[in-house]
């Protein structure tokens, strides 16, 4: 019984441990990601904004959005997946950390 509730206890002790790096190490991702969002906000920051290039189109909001939704949306443009011209081309020069640190950081702000 001791010997259970000692490896049990060390679980969750492992596991507090590796949340708590986590959230550390997700704090620094939203700090560089705050400091990346220059090319951002031109479009994103602005409510209700439509473009018109390629055609009319509305710019999302991107606070408060699932940072693994964020992160899989600007590979797609990255890699081609969707095809919005301007976001193409900003995201061609986003390394995997930049696309790590936006996503962070627009997931920890208010919607």
């Amino acid at each position: 019984m001791n010997r259970s509730l000692i490896l049990f206890s060390g679980f969750i002790l492992a596991f507090l441990t590796i949340d708590i790096a986590h959230a550390a190490e997700n704090q620094e991702a939203i700090k560089r990601g705050k400091e990346k969002i220059q090319m951002c906000i031109g479009c994103h920051g602005i409510d209700g904004w439509h473009t018109a290039f390629p055609r009319m189109y509305h710019v999302p909001r991107l606070n408060g959005q699932h940072e693994a939704y964020l992160k899989s949306a600007l590979e797609a443009y990255k890699n081609g997946e969707r095809s919005h011209p301007t976001m193409r081309a900003i995201t061609a020069s986003l390394s995997d950390q930049d696309i790590a640190d936006l996503a962070a950081y627009y997931a920890s702000q208010k919607p």
